[in-house]
């Protein structure tokens, strides 16, 4: 797939902008697909700078503290910064429709409403009031377990990560992976170079794949590989609360 290289004013205009038929293909086939920037270098480096500013987040992971790897990621408060406010909103109506499409083919609910606020409300009705966006921070050593960023019953099937540093330039190693479990037979493993600014939508579980009765669901984790120098950052985007 070819990603855009231009970077238009807005950031709504920056996710209206993408390929989504090319990307909704390449999530079908794969489980992931790569993005044109969404942020600016000044925004990466923006955003990388809040790190270090306690009251943007409500808690802190330490990934070797809970067996999870090696690093640390923070979980921001529901006052969100701009960029990602306004990233989250734009994506949501785009990703809605796969999502649906996913949830029909695997005979699931699907029943999404239209509007992101709506969706965290109901999160919140069920006992799901923590933010889940994230703030991760690597540094040379540092890796992520395969995992699922499921949080409770409410789950959004897809969710976004953006790097926010320059791959072989401020860091080397710590690839995006992501392993999908096929049924009868050996996993099947990707590894991903996320572009500084371009973001990543990746299934949060599964992914629907052609079976004998129709469709089944091929489970997926995602995790980073050992960055091996450097410091890596990235923003998770997750479409449900914890």
């Amino acid at each position: 797939m070819t990603v855009t290289t231009a970077t238009p004013a807005t950031r709504a205009e920056r996710v209206a902008d993408q390929d989504w038929p090319a990307l909704t293909t390449e999530l079908d086939e794969y489980g992931h697909a790569l993005m044109g920037p969404l942020l600016t270098p000044r925004e990466c480096r923006e955003l990388v700078n809040l790190y270090e500013r306690e009251q943007h987040f409500r808690s802190t992971i330490d990934m070797a503290r809970h067996r999870f790897g090696s690093g640390e990621y923070r979980y921001f408060t529901h006052d969100l910064p701009d960029p990602i406010r306004e990233l989250r909103a734009a994506l949501y109506p785009k990703l809605l429709p796969i999502a649906q499409d996913w949830a029909a083919r695997l005979r699931r609910p699907g029943t999404w409403p239209h509007r992101l606020e709506d969706w965290i409300s109901q999160c919140h009705n069920a006992g799901q009031t923590k933010s889940s966006q994230i703030l991760l921070r690597y540094t040379g050593g540092d890796w992520n377990a395969l995992h699922r960023d499921l949080f409770g019953d409410m789950i959004f099937p897809l969710q976004v990560a953006i790097g926010l540093d320059v791959p072989g330039v401020d860091y080397t190693g710590g690839e995006f992976l992501m392993v999908e479990q096929r049924p009868r037979a050996q996993s099947r493993g990707s590894a991903i170079a996320l572009p500084q600014g371009h973001g990543l939508i990746f299934t949060t579980r599964d992914r629907p794949i052609r079976s004998v009765r129709g469709w089944s669901a091929a489970p997926m984790r995602h995790g980073v590989s050992t960055v091996r120098s450097g410091h890596r950052h990235t923003l998770g985007l997750v479409f449900h609360d914890a």
